[in-house]
């Protein structure tokens, strides 16, 4: 099965909100929660940046599930599909 059929349309999103959910969903099969501070790194963002974008995630017609989760030294999403 092909990804790319699986996966909605993210032509609502930004392209930092593109780049955000692409690491997200090829991530997602080997962990769980995600440190803003640890996404931005791989991405060459800034923590706030990825929290500031994850909004929209959040909201979106998406194939992962993103819940802030906690905010000890930085915040931590849970993300699952």
């Amino acid at each position: 099965m092909s990804t790319t059929a699986a996966t909605p349309p993210t032509t609502d999103l930004t392209e930092k909100q593109r780049r955000i959910l692409q690491y997200l969903r090829a991530n997602v099969d080997e962990r769980t929660y995600f440190k803003s501070r640890l996404i931005a790194e791989h991405l060459e963002l800034s923590a706030k940046e990825v929290g500031a974008n994850m909004r929209a995630i959040i909201d979106g017609n998406v194939d992962i599930t993103v819940e802030k989760w906690g905010y000890s030294s930085g915040t931590t999403w849970k993300v699952t599909r």
